[in-house]
């Protein structure tokens, strides 16, 4: 009886695992964080799938998450000579989706400071 109950089990479950493959497992999600003692200062979330990004702003202390796009061929690179792909704002609690979006790195910050391929801000120049 029991190799009978496997052979049932497979023939329900097929169909499932079927249906669940098809259901967006294809995509590539980001997550970006930062945080204190327990607190989200910033906590933004990027979905991509079938060339369509939508961007989520979780949390934001100023109220806003900027974002960089950066090509991925720049991923970790300060001084990457490519230029940003997007720059863009999306309201605290709000959502943004662009299209035809491949390939990309994601920067976000708090503020509107100038954000370079590796995620750190550029330095700004001391007056001497």
């Amino acid at each position: 009886p029991m190799p009978k109950l496997i052979v049932i089990a497979r023939l329900l479950l097929s169909p499932l695992l079927l249906i669940l493959s098809a259901c967006g497992m294809n995509g590539t999600t980001y997550s970006n964080r930062i945080g204190d003692n327990g607190h989200d200062s910033l906590y933004s979330k990027a979905r991509v799938e079938d060339g369509v990004a939508r961007f989520h702003c979780l949390q934001s202390d100023s109220g806003t998450c900027h974002y960089t796009l950066y090509p991925a061929a720049c991923a970790g690179k300060a001084d990457c000579a490519l230029a940003p792909l997007q720059h863009f704002t999306v309201a605290r609690g709000e959502a943004r989706q662009i299209a035809g979006l491949h390939d990309f790195r994601v920067c976000v910050a708090i503020d509107q400071r100038t954000l370079r391929a590796d995620c750190e801000p550029v330095a700004v120049a001391k007056a001497p």
